[in-house]
């Protein structure tokens, strides 16, 4: 907030803070004055603001500044650098609710000082910045991380916005910001891990300490994929995970490339590991592949595979259900990979098929699908 004082009463304090000075009221000569002072707060300083007077000549600028209690002005700036006829100075040495006075007078190369025609008063609130939010999480998702947390700090009457920043190191690097609690980040490629942490910010621009860090791993994933019965179509029963989508992951059955192929029989569908590959046992059911931007609060996603337990087995398929995989990896160690069954049925011709969607982590060793906090779900 901010308001002005008239030049009267502003020219008689800043002679008692400067007797040396000249001081020369506007139109009786000497430098330009300053026009269209406006000073403002935010995030702990003071922004002192004006514009150049017609006529000026390059002469520089003493800022005057003083808390309304005090009964003179003190210079506290020399201003001598201003762009396109627009000039500032920040204050930062200034303490929380309290008022402050500022004018501020073009000075030239004889000591002749003339001033702006009035002064502005700035009141500075109390610095506190909003509680810092907690419960930050990472769902992974197709070459982008969705960060999402709580909303501790909208207890804050002072309310803004959110800062989201990506921690590097030692060092931090802000994205962005929002007034919701998620924030999608596109600019991740699969297959690295990215940090994040986020702080609130009040209207008045105090920000808080950072939230703790979370941490997400983009990965392929893909929807709506069709394999057949191996005894049926061999040509289009086997699967391989793809680390781009441009890429077909349908192969033959028999190819040993496959991860893994479907195949029929009277006891129902089935999951059979290609060479190399082992499956958990048991599916988990899932309402979703996973659970991310705009899903509903019954959503439920295998969010970390299990790291131990698998199997060179056959798997029954079940709808609805979400199974993990472990695949050899390039180079040594393996990755981990969910196969979600949507559909069990029948084509045209009565040939079996299953539709699915499927999501593959590219790291090796690390079991993260799609982590998100306080997730549950039931095994089959």
């Amino acid at each position: 907030m901010s308001r002005r004082l008239w030049g009267g009463l502003m020219l008689g304090l800043a002679l008692t803070a400067c007797e040396d000075d000249y001081f020369l009221a506007p139109g009786d000569g000497g430098p330009a004055a300053p026009r269209n002072l406006n000073a403002s707060y935010y995030a702990g300083a003071i922004s002192v603001t004006w514009e150049l007077g017609p006529g000026w000549d390059g002469e520089a600028f003493r800022v005057y500044g003083k808390r309304a209690s005090d009964a003179d002005y003190f210079l506290i700036a020399e201003v001598t650098n201003c762009a396109n006829g627009f000039c500032s100075y920040s204050d930062v040495n200034i303490l929380s609710n309290q008022t402050y006075d500022y004018y501020v007078a073009a000075v030239d190369i004889d000591g002749f000082e003339t001033a702006s025609s009035e002064a502005i008063r700035v009141d500075v609130p109390d610095q506190v910045p909003p509680p810092t939010p907690g419960g930050i999480g990472v769902i992974a998702l197709d070459a982008a991380n969705f960060v999402f947390w709580d909303g501790a700090a909208r207890s804050a009457d002072d309310f803004g916005f959110y800062r989201v920043y990506l921690f590097d190191g030692a060092e931090s690097f802000l994205l962005g910001e929002t007034d919701s609690e998620g924030f999608l980040d596109l600019l991740t490629p699969n297959g690295s891990t990215f940090t994040y942490f986020v702080t609130a910010v009040d209207n008045a621009g105090h920000e808080s300490q950072g939230s703790a860090s979370a941490d997400g791993t983009p990965r392929p994933d893909f929807h709506g994929e069709v394999v057949y019965d191996f005894f049926a179509q061999p040509g289009l029963s086997g699967f391989a995970f793809q680390e781009s989508e441009a890429t077909n992951p349908i192969l033959d059955g028999g190819d040993p490339a496959r991860h893994f192929r479907m195949e029929t029989d009277a006891d129902g569908w089935w999951m059979v590991p290609g060479p190399g590959v082992s499956i958990y046992p048991s599916g988990f059911e899932t309402t979703s592949l996973k659970c991310g931007p705009a899903a509903d609060g019954s959503c439920v996603s295998l969010d970390v595979a299990p790291t131990s337990g698998y199997q060179a087995a056959d798997v029954g398929l079940f709808p609805q259900t979400t199974y993990a995989l472990r695949i050899p990896a390039p180079g040594g160690g393996t990755r981990v990979a969910a196969v979600r069954v949507e559909l069990l049925g029948f084509d045209q011709n009565d040939d079996p098929l299953m539709i699915f969607d499927w999501a593959y982590q590219l790291q090796v060793g690390n079991p993260n699908l799609s982590p998100r906090a306080n997730r549950s779900f039931q095994r089959r």
